[in-house]
């Protein structure tokens, strides 16, 4: 497996942001992690991506401890946070070149145009990112998160603020991305997750309520509809 979370939790206070949460995640499959505002999905991302430390628990990506070899762990990951921190005064290209050079990648140039042309950014690719609309900021996003062809992919909210066009473009790159790839994408977009999701975790209240795959869940919950069973599970 790609990602071995056992016990993880974060706490604030007496705020039990994540409580004590355990699952997996499997090269070549899309996990989709659901759950209403304040349940704890993008609070266990960070988690899982070293930008916040875990109160309790433990979490491997790629064989790699994400406490005790956060570097080594790092490597293997490529990150979207929902509002993806940008240079907006660099160029598309210059930017992705910057990103590159931190993961000391060879023939830097190549990769870049590589990435542009995956994420259609081609048309963009001359521009500052500051001129760039907030459909295309993500696509350059979602190319840093690429760059460094990474084994694990995590995705929070990656569509949002896309048009309908781009929406069908970048779900089908995901969904190429996650042939060989471990993907955990958090989307509160029930049609997204049932297009191109695999595998399912619903979080509330920072406890994971179900753990299936789309189909097994669809199956225990005696529903087509995934959009009833989150309604029943996060009341």
């Amino acid at each position: 497996m790609s990602i071995s979370v056992k016990n993880l939790s974060k706490h604030y206070d007496q705020q039990k942001a994540v409580d004590s949460i355990s699952f997996e995640a499997h090269p070549g499959r899309i996990l989709g992690f659901l759950g209403p505002n304040g349940a704890g999905k993008s609070t266990t991302m960070r988690m899982l991506t070293g930008y916040l430390m875990p109160t309790s628990g433990n979490a491997e990506v790629s064989n790699q401890n994400i406490i005790s070899q956060p570097i080594e762990a790092k490597k293997h990951i490529g990150y979207l946070p929902e509002n993806t921190p940008l240079y907006t005064e660099m160029y598309v290209k210059e930017f992705l070149r910057f990103v590159g050079e931190t993961y000391k990648l060879n023939n830097i140039a190549n990769r870049v145009n590589e990435v542009i042309k995956l994420v259609g950014l081609t048309p963009e690719q001359h521009k500052k990112i500051g001129m760039l609309s907030k459909g295309y900021r993500q696509r350059v996003g979602l190319a840093q998160a690429i760059i460094h062809n990474p084994d694990v992919l995590i995705l929070d909210e990656p569509t949002s603020g896309l048009d309908p066009n781009q929406l069908v473009d970048i779900r089908a790159l995901i969904k190429e991305l996650g042939k060989n790839k471990t993907v955990i994408i958090s989307t509160h977009i029930m049609q997204e997750v049932e297009a191109i999701c695999d595998d399912i975790i619903i979080i509330n209240k920072g406890k994971i309520v179900a753990n299936d795959s789309l189909k097994g869940i669809k199956k225990a919950y005696h529903q087509d509809s995934l959009e009833e069973i989150f309604r029943k599970l996060t009341a």
